[in-house]
């Protein structure tokens, strides 16, 4: 069964009340960036490819903290820390105004005991402007049966420099 939008918000830090939905909460764009080199994934291994964060600009009367993507392929940080319970699985979904703008968002699975802030894969098909902060997600809770919890190399990503 999946849990409605106030037990997810008590596993989302920070939320606001804009962001809670009645099946999940929202999650906002923090940072954008691009992949300059290839990575690897081998059987037993992965390697990361090197990437840079793109700069956001401001032109003429648009907003600051604004990133103007062309099409393409880019790696997207959320704001918000989650924390997947046990006895749960998280599905992360593309917020409809993303599709509606020709921008697809690719997800994984975040398995029971996930904490961290995700990235997931932002591709671009026709030029779009994206502003800091702007909800680009949802997350959803599920009910779920499971041996074990993660402890993968992701685990706590992208908290060392989050305040």
């Amino acid at each position: 069964m999946f849990r409605d939008g106030r037990f997810v918000a008590d596993h989302v830090e920070p939320v606001a009340e804009e962001q809670v939905q009645p099946n999940g909460v929202d999650l906002t764009l923090d940072g954008v960036f691009e992949p300059l080199e290839p990575g690897r994934i081998g059987r037993e291994d992965k390697e990361i490819g090197e990437r840079q964060e793109i700069a956001t600009e401001v032109v003429g009367e648009a907003v600051p903290d604004t990133y103007y993507l062309p099409p393409g392929g880019y790696v997207v940080r959320y704001a918000e820390a989650v924390s997947i319970p046990e006895e749960h699985v998280g599905f992360l979904y593309p917020r409809s105004s993303l599709l509606r703008n020709g921008c697809m968002l690719n997800t994984a699975v975040w398995d029971a005991g996930y904490e961290g802030r995700g990235e997931g894969l932002l591709q671009v098909h026709t030029d779009i402007e994206i502003e800091r902060g702007a909800r680009i997600a949802q997350l959803v809770l599920t009910e779920a049966e499971h041996s074990g919890t993660y402890t993968g190399s992701y685990q706590g990503e992208n908290l060392a420099d989050w305040s």
